[in-house]
């Protein structure tokens, strides 16, 4: 039986609203909706400097804190009218359904302490009737989460979506990628299964218009696009949209939800540990059983978005470069989050060191230019096939590989995915660190520098040699765990001067044939 909530009188004015999750493919977008709605936003995340580069971080309030930490927990919801959960502990391992149920009820109690008046929670679209011991893992923890705040002593707010369709989404990027790549595919019996696809921005619009509801609503809402298609046509209007041939699908039977998620990470950019959740929850059909959410948040003019409407904004995001966020923005299960150490005589143990520098005639500019556009289709400018090997091999461990790619193809900011690197610095003009999310026995980071240390055809013995302008620096660091640790570094360091000595060379030539192409100042 349902707690019963207490009154609560309209709150004048804009509302607080906290966020959790801000640093994901669904929060990172819902911050600026709310603050362009005039709402007052704090966010709180595991590591706020992540958000510092964000377009909309100056008008934000960001604290640290997990929701699985009560006190952390309860600091930020203080003085916040309306709470969104939008995490999950989707990848973190096998116990990830306890995570999430215990993380729900430590934010249900901490909302009530705080005076929370509604939490808004982003859930999976499940099938009606069916047992929840019959759902995949994932569909079941979402459903369990959503229980567990309508259970609650604060209203709350349910929305349960299938299939995401927006520029970044993990399910936007699986289906494109799988349509892409294989013009003939033989593929598992799911892409049968109906589903109810939804445009992120309508997502994000019953996101916010939540935030204004009654307060005696207090239930689950269905929510989707107005096409019920099978993943099979999908795949089809996915290629007739991107002006692709027509695709050959043979579904066969036997590919369980294990080897579908193995076939799909050997296709994608999406991981085995995220793309076998994905799978399991294509084999249920997810169809909204009604549209009540529209007495709540009116559908204006053109939405709930078509499909194909939805894959034409997200395919013009990509082709413009303007991805704001991507389902690669949170980290994978097991990627290190430890900084760099920067005690020069830090205690924490060994730290590998590989270090090269070079003098060139490119200007600082044009050298930031390159660096900041490393990775991604630019590739690493040394030795593609090592770099490719070692992706795949991070791919077979269960780790991201090397096909993440970029957010942005020029730009970078703290936060973003790039390849098997996160970006853990950023200082424009002048320092990139990379920390490595690849599968190691250890934490590794990767530093480029550049160092503007002579002027132009100066004299020789001044600040650097004649003609040199710039001076290119690059620091590879390791901190081993244990003796596979040691072992790892000595027997990857004969590779060293290949790969870092090559990357170093080839940076600098590209900004000196950059440096070339562009007419002088002036």
């Amino acid at each position: 039986m349902d707690t019963p909530h207490p009154p609560h009188a309209p709150v004048p004015g804009p509302l607080t609203c906290l966020v959790t999750g801000a640093t994901g493919y669904i929060g990172g977008r819902l911050v600026p909706e709310l603050l362009d709605a005039g709402h007052r936003v704090r966010c709180l995340a595991r590591a706020p400097e992540r958000l510092r580069d964000h377009p909309w971080a100056g008008r934000v309030e960001a604290v640290r804190g997990d929701v699985t930490d009560a006190a952390t927990t309860a600091a930020a919801l203080r003085g916040v009218d309306v709470a969104y959960y939008l995490v999950h502990s989707l990848t973190t391992g096998p116990d990830f359904e306890e995570r999430d149920r215990a993380a729900a009820r430590t934010f249900a109690d901490a909302a009530h302490a705080a005076g929370v008046r509604r939490i808004v929670y982003l859930g999976g679209l499940v099938p009606g009737g069916e047992p929840a011991r019959d759902l995949s893992p994932h569909l079941r923890s979402r459903a369990e989460v959503g229980e567990i705040f309508l259970r609650g002593p604060v209203p709350a707010t349910v929305l349960r979506a299938a299939v995401i369709i927006g520029s970044g989404s993990a399910s936007f990027e699986m289906l494109r990628y799988l349509t892409e790549r294989l013009p003939v595919m033989v593929t598992p019996s799911w892409l049968g299964t109906r589903v109810q696809p939804i445009a992120v921005r309508d997502v994000l619009r019953y996101l916010v218009g939540s935030a204004d509801m009654a307060p005696e609503v207090d239930r689950a809402f269905d929510i989707g696009g107005p096409d019920v298609l099978t993943y099979e046509e999908m795949m089809h209007r996915y290629a007739a949209i991107a002006g692709l041939p027509p695709r050959f699908i043979v579904r066969v039977p036997m590919l369980t939800p294990r080897l579908s998620s193995l076939w799909i990470g050997l296709v994608t950019p999406v991981p085995p540990a995220l793309a076998r959740p994905l799978a399991e929850s294509l084999r249920h059909e997810v169809v909204c059983r009604d549209h009540d959410i529209a007495r709540h948040v009116p559908d204006p003019p053109g939405h709930p978005v078509g499909f194909d409407r939805s894959l034409e904004l997200a395919l013009q995001r990509v082709r413009e470069a303007n991805v704001t966020t991507r389902w690669s923005n949170a980290s994978l299960q097991g990627a290190p989050s430890d900084p760099l150490p920067t005690d020069p005589d830090w205690a924490g143990g060994s730290l590998y060191t590989d270090r090269r520098s070079r003098d060139t005639a490119a200007g600082p500019g044009e050298l930031w230019r390159i660096i900041e556009g490393v990775g991604g289709e630019n590739g690493w400018y040394s030795f593609p096939l090592a770099w490719a090997v070692r992706g795949w091999l991070d791919r077979l461990a269960g780790g991201a590989g090397i096909r993440r790619g970029r957010r942005d193809a020029a730009r970078l900011r703290v936060g973003d995915s790039l390849d098997f690197w996160r970006v853990e610095e950023i200082e424009p003009g002048r320092l990139l660190r990379l920390r490595a999310e690849m599968r190691l026995p250890g934490l590794a980071w990767l530093e480029m520098y550049v160092d503007p240390h002579a002027v132009p055809d100066g004299p020789a013995g001044a600040e650097g040699p004649p003609g040199v302008r710039t001076r290119y620096r690059q620091r590879a660091l390791f901190h081993p765990r244990g003796l596979l640790g040691h072992l790892y570094w000595w027997s990857v360091s004969p590779f060293h001067a290949v790969v870092f000595g090559g990357m170093a060379r080839n940076i600098t030539r590209a900004a000196e044939r950059l440096a070339a192409q562009e007419p002088p100042a002036g």
